[in-house]
């Protein structure tokens, strides 16, 4: 089939779309980042904001890079942007947005690879008993003892790489539809099967009842600026806003699927997927005391040790880990295939060929991560998130709210979205613009000047 682009694919249906869309946004952070920002910013109240956030900004910020994609005459998210930006007599610099999404999807990918790596070690470990008779202090040290041996993550580095290239160069309909269709219903399966375990076995403990009072029951005396300022971090990398996946795939989608309403079950899927991870943790995270705000460390280290103490513990620990590389793949899919659409529109290369290069190379940058976890650092909170993401998220609600020609914003919503695309559009002019401004500025702050203003 063909889209509104000539030569581009399409998405087969309007939900193999949405299941390839939440699939790019749900990811690992959705497992333990949210669980350890909620717990380090005063849980339910910190959970408002990051709903608010998600509706003001995320949802708004959605439809943005969808209608970019979809509008510009292209695949490629760059090709897109120059595009919509010479129709609309923009300067060319507006194009810096989707070269700085597709560069930080491209350096993203290279370390989430190794994060995934880390996965998949788990799941053989859990299944062969590993943690059997472990200490908390033991299954913590056998982390440190994996990250400290890139040699024994190596397969496993490579194994979730060739994954996702082959699973990217069978191309749109075969490839990355096919494995949404797959994964993103086993992942939220076996989510809410983990859910119901965890919920039902804290029950007796107490574990459960603190954590939906934990998740659901606002303290605002908490709230302050940084809580603010961190739950709308959360919702801007949750859903994956400036990464160039969102403009990509809406380059795959026909003029038939509402643009708004598509941003709203995404941004929506995406919020669920986060509060169904928090019901899945929390109550093992009261019952048995964990630190939840250990991040990385509450993943691999503590959780690891409340899984293995409930009864089948080696088999929940293993579905678990399971889960956890089905939302990978997904990710790690979308994370490739603004770079791949491009160079092989670009280029005219085959999407195969575009594929492995881009793979290998991302393999060969990821190799530093694998060996360096301040490389890792580096290219995480210094360079992608601080600086790339904000920036092209900027620059594309300010292109779509202010730049961008309102003919060709109009032809993008229909008549019956008119309401709903007015609220968004008001967003993206008056509200978005702000709030990412307020990441960008807070992300440079706290990575390259921490001392500024007595920080």
């Amino acid at each position: 089939m063909q889209s509104n682009n000539s030569n581009s694919p399409q998405w087969s249906s309007r939900t193999a779309f949405i299941l390839a869309a939440v699939g790019s946004s749900v990811g690992l952070g959705n497992l333990w980042r949210f669980s350890a920002e909620a717990g380090s910013n005063g849980g339910s109240a910190f959970i408002i904001l990051y709903l608010a956030c998600v509706l003001f900004i995320g949802i708004p910020a959605i439809m943005a890079e969808f209608l970019i994609g979809r509008a510009g005459q292209a695949s490629s998210s760059i090709n897109s942007f120059r595009d919509l930006t010479k129709r609309s007599g923009g300067n060319k610099l507006w194009n810096s947005a989707a070269w700085a999404g597709t560069v930080s999807a491209f350096l993203i990918l290279s370390f989430y690879a190794v994060v995934a790596a880390w996965v998949m070690a788990y799941i053989p470990r859990f299944l062969s008993g590993a943690f059997d008779g472990q200490s908390a202090t033991e299954i913590a040290a056998q982390f440190d003892q994996l990250i400290a041996s890139p040699s024994d993550l190596m397969l496993y580095f490579i194994a979730f790489m060739a994954i996702v290239m082959w699973m990217v160069a069978r191309g749109v309909n075969r490839g990355i539809e096919l494995a949404s269709k797959i994964l993103m219903p086993s992942f939220f399966f076996l989510l809410v099967a983990l859910c119901l375990f965890s919920i039902v076995s804290g029950w007796a403990s107490g574990g459960t009842q603190q954590a939906i009072s934990f998740m659901f029951s606002p303290d605002f005396s908490k709230l302050s600026a940084s809580v603010a300022v961190s739950a709308l971090g959360q919702a801007f990398f949750s859903i994956g806003l400036g990464m160039a996946m969102m403009m990509t795939y809406g380059s795959y989608l026909p003029k038939t699927v509402s643009l708004p309403r598509s941003a709203f079950i995404v941004g929506i899927c995406d919020t669920m997927v986060a509060l169904i991870a928090g019901l899945a943790i929390f109550p093992i995270v009261f019952q048995y005391g964990l630190d939840f705000e250990a991040g990385a460390g509450l993943f691999f280290q503590t959780l690891p040790t409340a899984l293995i103490a409930t009864p089948g513990g080696n088999i929940i620990g293993a579905a678990f880990f399971f889960m956890a590389i089905f939302a990978a793949l997904t990710t790690g899919v979308a994370l490739l295939e603004p770079a791949v659409a491009h160079t092989s529109e670009q280029l005219g290369m085959a999407r195969g060929r575009a594929t492995v290069l881009l793979g290998i190379a991302a393999l060969v940058v990821g190799l530093g991560s694998l060996y360096s976890l301040e490389f890792m650092d580096l290219l995480d909170t210094k360079i992608t998130a601080a600086v790339l993401m904000p920036f092209s998220a900027l620059l594309i609600v300010t292109f779509v709210g202010w730049r961008l020609d309102r003919t060709i914003y109009n032809a993008e919503i229909s008549d019956e979205d008119k309401a709903l695309g007015g609220f968004l559009l008001f967003m993206l002019k008056y509200v978005a613009p702000l709030m990412i401004t307020v990441i960008l500025l807070a992300g440079i702050r706290s990575n390259y000047f921490p001392t500024l203003f007595g920080g």
